[in-house]
């Protein structure tokens, strides 16, 4: 009988967290209520194969944030574009993909996550396939802006299929060991993947190469994925999915602009207030709408809220490796795009194998407390250690060392704050809140990237104050903008450490296994 009590008793702590009593049960008769009598769906056969397929899936879609990046030096000068529309192509994937994420996991909720997961798959292509052919900026900007808004529908149901694919400890923690190395190395495979691309075929290959990945994950998706859509559907929140998508799009923009123009520009401050007013009017909206397009249990529990928090702070940090450490190769030690692609792979691989290690043998033994706060400290210590690169580094020397920790931390950080943002949530939550993770992921990246880059430019500008210009100065100048942004960094990781330390809950994680399924012997 002590079996079958346990879900009786998480049920009473979800209804608490989304403000009822400590034993009361939610109404039968909600949508949105966690139903423990619920019948789980069987574990897929062919669970393994629909991993490869949402892995592909996400890889496609984190890299494309960053594979454009190296092209667009030879995209400007085959289009004509100024250096002033330029962040316009980077900015249009930026805002419509981190705006419209939590709604487009609502309708994989509602819809059903097979069918959201392949309409994103074919719109992304055709996306791709409009920008790669793009005769002109303005339609390049278009295609990406398409991309961002396909891939804000493909990102949660691809997130929320291996939630409900992966039932069983034990895989879990193999599968989303795999897919947090995905969601956290992608970028850097982007940068490599673009510089292949441009060097030897053309700028346009970083967007027709999408339609491969798009191709081989639909097939894939046809054949293996089911239907996903739960019985008790959730109602769609219009004002909600409203006030969110445009607030996000305020505060995505207002860092944006930030980032290209100044902080002193008005339309940075008209958009990041506005932003965060109605960001504000969402989450009150939130605990009064009938059927919430966040529900307030989903961020309101304490392991998943310190996850979604974790998500957001390695996003911002993160970025000082891919943004800054990319011109430092490039700008001060003059590797080519190639080259510099390859610099990254040694922490790609490190963080492979520490987040399929953690989440396989840590997570389920030690829960998150120990080891997320942890990682968020080593990956600091890796960019404080990335200050001491100057014009003489070596890459054997100086640069892998700290890349390498780097890796090790951000392998203890992502897959581990992913499979617990996901874990027992209930099916018909499965897309907003998966959603959620790449949300905090996505606007993380906007906010840290426009930050970094502000201090970066103003430490500069600071060095060269009172000095001539010389080439030895500005090469020291941008020494100076670097290692501003890897202390900044390693500050967004230390404050991640403390917050996420005091946040999680000690102990083993919380799985809620009883709901689940025995695995089924092929």
């Amino acid at each position: 009988m002590a079996r079958h009590s346990r879900p009786a008793r998480r049920d009473a702590r979800d209804g608490a967290s989304a403000g009822g009593g400590a034993g009361a049960a939610p109404p039968p008769a909600a949508p949105d209520a966690v139903s423990s009598t619920a019948a789980p769906e069987p574990p897929s056969p062919h669970r393994w194969l629909v991993l490869g397929v949402v892995g592909l899936a996400q890889l496609m879609v984190v890299l494309d944030a960053t594979i454009v990046n190296i092209a667009l030096p030879s995209a400007q000068k085959d289009l004509g574009f100024n250096d002033g529309n330029r962040q316009w192509i980077v900015t249009a994937y930026a805002l419509a993909f981190g705006s419209l994420l939590l709604f487009g996991g609502r309708i994989a909720d509602l819809v059903g996550r097979k069918v959201v997961f392949l309409t994103g798959l074919v719109g992304f292509a055709l996306a791709s396939a409009v920008g790669g052919g793009a005769p002109s900026f303005e339609v390049l900007v278009a295609a990406r802006a398409l991309q961002g808004m396909f891939a804000a529908l493909l990102a949660p149901a691809a997130l929320s299929v291996l939630t409900t694919t992966f039932t069983v400890p034990r895989e879990r923690g193999k599968a989303f060991g795999i897919y947090g190395a995905i969601a956290g190395t992608g970028g850097a495979v982007g940068l490599l993947l673009g510089g292949l691309l441009t060097e030897y075929l053309d700028w346009r290959w970083c967007l027709y190469v999408n339609l491969l990945f798009a191709v081989l994950a639909f097939v894939g998706g046809v054949r293996l994925l089911r239907s996903g859509r739960p019985v008790d559907r959730p109602k769609l929140d219009v004002p909600g999915a409203v006030l969110v998508s445009v607030g996000l799009f305020c505060v995505v923009y207002g860092f944006s602009n930030a980032e290209q123009h100044s902080w002193s520009s008005p339309d940075t401050w008209i958009f990041l207030i506005a932003g965060a007013v109605l960001v504000a009017a969402f989450g009150w909206w939130q605990t009064r709408a009938a059927h919430p397009l966040l529900p307030p249990r989903v961020p309101l529990d304490r392991d998943r809220g310190a996850s979604f928090i974790a998500m957001f702070i390695s996003g911002a940090g993160m970025f000082g490796v891919f943004l800054f450490l990319t011109y430092y190769l490039q700008q001060s030690l003059l590797y080519s795009p190639i080259r510099t692609g390859l610099a990254f792979l040694p922490m790609v691989a490190v963080m492979v194998t520490m987040s399929v290690t953690t989440t396989n043998f840590m997570l389920p033994r030690l829960g998150p407390k120990p080891i997320v706060p942890v990682g968020m400290g080593i990956a600091g210590l890796g960019m404080a250690w990335m200050t001491r690169l100057d014009l003489n580094s070596t890459y054997p020397g100086h640069v892998l060392p700290p890349l390498l920790v780097l890796g090790f931390g951000l392998g203890l950080v992502f897959a581990p704050a992913i499979n617990t943002a996901t874990a027992g949530v209930a099916t018909h939550d499965a897309g907003v809140a998966s959603a959620t993770v790449n949300t905090m992921q996505q606007v993380g990246g906007s906010i840290g990237t426009a930050l970094l880059n502000t201090l970066a430019t103003t430490a500069a500008a600071n060095y060269l104050t009172g000095r001539r210009p010389t080439r030895a100065a500005v090469a020291q100048s941008q020494l100076e903008s670097y290692s501003t942004a890897y202390w900044w960094s390693a500050a967004f990781f230390a404050l991640g450490m403390l917050v996420t330390g005091a946040l999680f809950r000690a102990g083993r994680p919380r799985t809620h296994a009883p709901e689940e399924p025995e695995p089924v012997r092929a």
